[in-house]
């Protein structure tokens, strides 16, 4: 068996693999691209039994590949767009693993697509199911949070999105900082927050906060390929890991 795995984040990719191997009894080979363009240049030289997709890539969203390039074999998107792709893979009749995604969760899809595969009701990708996804993708754009409820002691307040500079994880719940250094506290761990963010305007730089670009001040260069970024509203520099340093160098320049 051998998978193409389009995904961009090198954490989640050896997420894939680990589930894969506790899944899969026969062997399999894989081939792993984080952009279209290498995932372009796979399609063309190779063969592949399924493919495991994320929707955003380094240089744009899969659904442009796939409207390139014709796809002879079932799809499982893994992705952390909710509400409109759901509805929209769903009715379509794609598997579809939702973010962040635990192992019972990637079995179920694989489930699906052996299921669907094998009854002859796997819906290829064409061109009109792929208009379909890209519209609902840029409906679910559009409707990114606008602003958080936070409760007080003195009773509830709003917190703009667009004034928030830091969010930081903080157990099941989260810190916001805002413009004016003021700090919320945010009924929401760092994940479930995050994909209600924009992901123009704010960026996880390591496994535990969120900065805005609106309100970088300066960033350097630190030790073992991390930069240290100085942000409105907070003294603290918050620092981008190892891992997330060259994606975040190619968010700011988007």
């Amino acid at each position: 068996m051998n998978i193409l795995i389009l995904e961009d984040e090198i954490p989640a990719y050896q997420k894939l693999i680990n589930y894969m191997n506790d899944v899969f009894e026969e062997e399999f080979t894989h081939d792993i691209a984080r952009s279209n363009s290498d995932g372009k240049k796979f399609l063309q030289e190779n063969t592949y039994d399924f493919i495991l997709s994320d929707i955003q890539l380094l240089d744009g969203i899969s659904f442009d590949l796939f409207d390139e390039v014709t796809i002879n074999c079932p799809i499982i998107f893994c992705s952390a767009h909710d509400e409109y792709l759901f509805k929209a893979f769903n009715t379509n009749g794609i598997a579809y693993i939702l973010k962040p995604y635990s192992k019972s969760d990637f079995n179920k899809a694989i489930e699906k697509y052996q299921s669907l595969f094998n009854q002859g009701n796997y819906n290829q990708l064409n061109s009109d199911t792929i208009s379909n996804l890209k519209s609902a993708l840029k409906e679910e754009n559009t409707s990114f949070k606008k602003r958080f409820v936070i409760k007080k002691n003195t009773g509830i307040q709003l917190l703009n999105v667009t004034d928030i500079s830091l969010i930081e994880a903080s157990g099941d719940f989260c810190i916001a900082t805002d413009k004016e250094g003021k700090r919320h506290t945010i009924s929401q761990n760092l994940g479930s927050l995050f994909q209600q963010l924009n992901p123009t305007k704010f960026f996880k730089i390591n496994r535990s906060e969120i900065i805005s670009i609106d309100y970088i001040e300066n960033i350097e260069n630190h030790f073992k390929n991390r930069l240290l970024i100085t942000v409105t509203g907070t003294k603290e520099k918050p620092m981008t890991s190892s891992s997330t340093t060259a994606d975040f160098r190619k968010w700011l320049e988007q």
